[in-house]
């Protein structure tokens, strides 16, 4: 096991075999549009890192993680319970689990970014199984509408992302850029859509963190 980290209020424990937490999840649970009593689900929660940061953002939320992997989703299952927190992990691959249709106010996710075979970086772990279609289309019908959909992916993906979240009743309402420093290009995109939204896409500011300070 890793060292466990403190995530607001809450310790997160994750195995040496989770895909280790980041700077965009972190990013994306800052980042999303969170209500009270919002229904969050999270598509590939691993551990379940993103649905503590968003309780720890706001109480009274009903959560739900879904988790391909057993190992990852018995470590969520468990964060959850060791944190007191109430919430719901299913294990399974979203192309086939049934997901109940209107069941989320929020859907979050933060995929992997490669198309399987690409040859680009990131590794395994970063690698697509489930494709952007996938994703959108699971969090199309778990939303209700008006329900938000916030996710992070990269930046030269996103005339495709905007693409299939239309394509599945999703209108992208907001988009943010990160760069690590203001003379290099773009690494991340935080996107938030919204079910039966009506058109309109408001660009919010920059992010830059730069590692130097």
């Amino acid at each position: 096991m890793r060292v466990p980290e403190r995530l607001g209020p809450y310790l997160y424990r994750q195995s040496d075999t989770c895909f280790p937490l980041g700077q965009d999840s972190l990013l994306l649970a800052a980042f999303a549009t969170l209500r009270r009593r919002d229904r969050v689900w999270d598509l590939g929660c691993g551990a379940g890192a993103l649905l503590l940061l968003l309780a720890a953002r706001e109480g009274e939320l009903a959560l739900t993680g879904v988790e391909r992997n057993q190992a990852d989703g018995m470590l969520a299952r468990d964060n959850l319970a060791e944190n007191g927190l109430k919430g719901t992990i299913l294990t399974g691959d979203i192309r086939t689990l049934s997901l109940p249709a209107g069941a989320a106010s929020l859907v979050v996710c933060n995929p992997p970014y490669f198309p399987a075979g690409s040859g680009a970086s990131g590794g395994p772990a970063r690698m697509e199984e489930a494709c952007l279609t996938d994703w959108c289309a699971a969090a199309g019908r778990l939303l209700n509408n008006g329900g938000r959909f916030a996710l992070v992916h990269r930046p030269e993906r996103l005339a495709e992302l905007f693409a299939q979240l239309t394509a599945c009743g999703i209108q992208p309402k907001r988009l943010q850029l990160v760069q690590h420093r203001a003379d290099i290009p773009p690494s991340a995109a935080l996107v938030e859509g919204v079910r039966q939204g009506k058109p309109g896409l408001q660009v919010l500011p920059v992010n830059i963190i730069d590692r130097r300070n």
